[in-house]
């Protein structure tokens, strides 16, 4: 039978032809119209200065519609219980792939949240001691200290054809909560002299807890109980009426005929306050906890959260508590030797995630460790753990700045892992500013040329080379490289530090010098963080500025977060003769038609809610009447929608001098922040300008030693050197600067390196350097010290 050789087709199959992400009429936040195509299956990098619109681009947009699109895949009753988002700004969205996001927001600060927990390594462990561990006390909930042990028994009506029967029945569920802590690993200790002040009575204002004023509802429940005598100063009080006060348990009451609740001080704070995570609170609250209340570790569970029957079941001698305080290298070993066949499955499941903790550089954290404790770029990574060995591929990995939080040492190691993810097949988008990710991309999209409203444009599309040569800021600065300093500062005095042993710490023994810059360098899990906050108080003459986030509204803007309204509320007030809270779009002078929100939101259940103009103020959020009031020619609307540069000269000069918030608005300009608008939602703001709002905020705290938790976190190469110049000026006006810091030019630029290491957990926790940065380039003994050597072109 002949065969006729079918002819090759020089046409290429059209289901190949869609190999880009295609973008048209970007309009979201500051994006003027940013139209882009972008390679799939590639490495891109997204840089620009902060505030140019990359987050914008690549998180607001390309992101969001992929997540979106997909939702809508699901029926309307399961998209009822997702969030809801809304179409982004852009006119056409093509040849987008399912997305997964890989931020930097902080993992829940939930106080039960371990990095157990969050990974499901937690999960994996309890199935593997209900197996094997002896002796059996039970199901996997048995080793979880969310699951408290309960039991009951009593009569059931049972309806069986056509005849009712009682049946008496019981039940237990044995779980693995400790009870006296309650699974929170900790018990509290109530400093009663900070909850009330026992030489006055309750009328008379006693009570010193945040929010429990006589004037309200709190007021009447105390007067109407009829357990205390409300005019009785406290001092005074019986054993009965000082228990009923402080621990009474809930108990119904009724006042002025209306049902309310009694409880004693303890159980109400434990319920509203001790139940969230420390660092989630409002500030105020959180002074109140720090002040009040001592946490100490369990006496019963010795901290570990679990039940005596959880810690008796073993594994080879191990105890799921300790499994779960060892570090992760050490439990992956200690797995390793586990050979049992009945459980093959688990154990290989486990191994692999205890395996891609230690390859991206985290292996030195425990499982017991609490989420709501890890940096930034620790928590970033933790989330990357999931998506490592996945077999999905020809998926858009969407990262935001990967390198946070990782030491020159540890780049290399997180470019590794981006690339081996998009050798896979997938596309891989980057946020970042390092130069050391920067190079590894195939295709680089440089936004600006400036940020806020003076960005939101491409600059450059092309290779990392054509990048060098555009002439673009990021373009200019690429291969900028600090020199270090011929001269360094002269101490002008010592802050010991004797036995430091927090967490991995091996009783350091350091003096800090004072008067200069001090950087504090090391591996990611090296101990800096414990030796800096564990060490330094952040008390009287200290400030510190950590990396925990802005939390605000979208009421919230800079003008209120760094209290830059009230001077300004006070002058507009002033000069109208009309009291300063007309000027509020929270209070008085609110629009009454939104609120003063400026628009409406009209909520469309598992649609995406719909956000229009307030028609009566136009957005403005303000009474009419309001802006009728003007200081200096313009209305307190047309304020906050200035610059911060613009509002520096209208309130530095003239009518509308105002020294108290021209002294705020210098220190925003100081920190590079002079394009924000000051009625801009704290929402919109990217993480590299939330930082820097922050820093501005606590440049006005009174101290003589400031210290900053990487503060290069999110800024652009071309904004280091202005943070540079910062630091500098804090120095030379006479205050101490102590830098956690990762960025070489940082490093290069300080009077005096503490480098800790050698390595991460407990292969850290050591003083491997102290020293000016040239005696560690020349040294070259540490890791540090390499990589800045090889930075500096030493």
């Amino acid at each position: 039978m002949a065969t006729r050789a079918q002819p090759q087709s020089a046409a290429p199959h059209s289901a190949d032809s869609h190999d880009l992400i295609r973008v048209q009429g970007a309009r979201e936040n500051n994006l003027s119209d940013v139209s882009v195509e972008i390679p799939k299956r590639r490495l891109t990098v997204f840089t620009g200065v902060s505030g140019s619109g990359k987050s914008s681009l690549v998180f607001g947009t390309i992101a969001a519609e992929s997540q979106r699109l997909i939702n809508e895949t699901y029926s309307a009753f399961v998209q009822g219980f997702m969030p809801t988002l809304a179409r982004p700004e852009v006119d056409v969205l093509d040849g987008l792939t399912t997305a997964i996001i890989v931020d930097q927001e902080r993992m829940g600060a939930n106080a039960r949240s371990t990095v157990g927990t969050a990974t499901d390594a937690n999960a994996m462990l309890r199935i593997l001691f209900s197996r094997l561990g002896q002796p059996h006390i039970g199901s996997p909930q048995a080793f979880s200290f969310n699951v408290a042990s309960i039991s009951g028994a009593g009569a059931v009506t049972i309806e069986r054809g056509g005849t009712t029967t009682k049946e008496r029945r019981s039940f237990s569920i044995t779980g693995g909560m400790c009870p006296r802590c309650e699974g929170m690993g900790r018990v509290t200790d109530f400093d009663l002299s900070a909850l009330y002040d026992d030489s006055k009575s309750l009328n008379e204002g006693a009570l010193t807890i945040p929010g429990y004023s006589m004037d309200g509802w709190q007021g009447r429940i105390f007067r109407g109980c009829g357990f205390l005598d409300p005019d009785k100063p406290i001092r005074k009080y019986t054993e009965r009426e000082l228990d009923d006060l402080l621990h009474k348990e809930p108990t119904k009451i009724k006042v002025e005929g209306i049902n309310l609740t009694y409880a004693g001080l303890i159980p109400q704070i434990q319920k509203s306050f001790l139940a969230k995570d420390v660092e989630a609170m409002q500030p105020h609250i959180r002074a109140f906890v720090e002040r009040a209340v001592t946490f100490t570790a369990c006496p019963e569970c010795g901290g570990s959260r679990l039940s005596e029957a959880a810690r008796s079941s073993k594994i080879k001698g191990i105890n799921i508590a300790d499994a779960c305080a060892m570090q992760i290298s050490d439990l992956a070993e200690w797995l390793r030797g586990l050979a049992e066949p009945s459980v093959a499955p688990l154990l290989a499941a486990l191994r692999h995630t205890l395996d891609s903790f230690v390859e991206i550089g985290l292996g030195y954290l425990s499982l017991d460790r609490p989420s709501g404790t890890l940096s930034g770029g620790e928590a970033q990574r933790t989330k990357m753990i999931r998506h490592l060995g996945s077999a999905l591929t020809d998926v858009t990995y969407v990262f935001d700045e990967p390198t946070i939080g990782l030491h020159p040492h540890d780049i290399q190691r997180m470019n590794g892992l981006l690339l081996r993810l998009r050798d896979k097949g997938n596309t891989v988008l980057v946020v970042e500013h390092k130069p050391e990710t920067i190079a590894i991309a195939d295709h680089v999209v440089d936004l600006g040329p400036g940020a806020g409203t003076a960005g939101g444009t491409i600059c450059f599309e092309g290779t990392v080379e054509g990048l060098r040569a555009s002439g673009t800021v990021t373009g200019r600065h690429l291969d900028d490289r600090a020199t270090l300093k011929e001269t360094v500062r002269t101490p002008t005095g010592r802050l010991p530090i004797r036995g430091a042993s927090k967490h991995n710490l091996r009783d350091v023994d350091v003096d800090i010098p004072l008067g200069v810059l001090v950087a504090v360098t090391g591996v990611a899990g090296s101990g800096k963080s414990s030796l800096i906050h564990g060490s330094i108080p952040a008390g009287a003459g200290v400030v510190s500025v950590g990396q925990d986030p802005i939390r605000g509204s979208r009421r919230s803007n800079p003008a209120t977060y760094t209290g830059l309204l009230d001077p300004i509320r006070k002058a507009f007030a002033k000069a109208n003769g009309v009291k300063p809270a007309l000027f509020s779009a929270n209070s008085e002078g609110a629009c009454p038609n939104c609120n003063g929100a400026g628009v409406i939101y009209t909520d469309l259940a598992m649609m995406a809610g719909v956000a229009t103009t307030c028609e009566e103020c136009e957005g403005k959020r303000f009474q009419a009447s309001v802006l009728e009031y003007h200081l200096g020619d313009r209305d307190i609307s047309e304020v906050l929608a200035m610059s911060v540069h613009e509002a520096e000269k209208f309130f530095g000069a003239g009518d509308a001098r105002t020294p108290a918030a021209h002294a705020i608005l210098d220190r925003l300009a100081d920190v590079g922040l002079g394009y924000l608008s000051l009625g801009q939602p704290l929402t919109t703001l990217s993480g590299g300008e939330r930082q820097r709002l922050k820093l501005a905020t606590h440049m006005a705290d009174k101290g003589g030693v400031y210290v900053l938790d990487e503060p290069t976190t999110g800024l652009h190469l071309a904004d280091v050197e202005q943070l540079l110049g910062l630091l500098d000026r804090l120095v030379d006006s006479g205050k101490s600067v102590i830098v956690i810091e990762h960025h070489q030019a940082v490093m290069a630029h300080a009077d005096w390196i503490i480098d800790l290491g050698p390595g991460a957990g407990h292969d850290g926790g050591r003083l491997v350097f102290e020293g000016t940065p040239a005696e560690l380039v020349a040294a070259r003994s540490t890791l540090t010290g390499e990589h800045l050597a090889a930075y500096v072109g030493a």
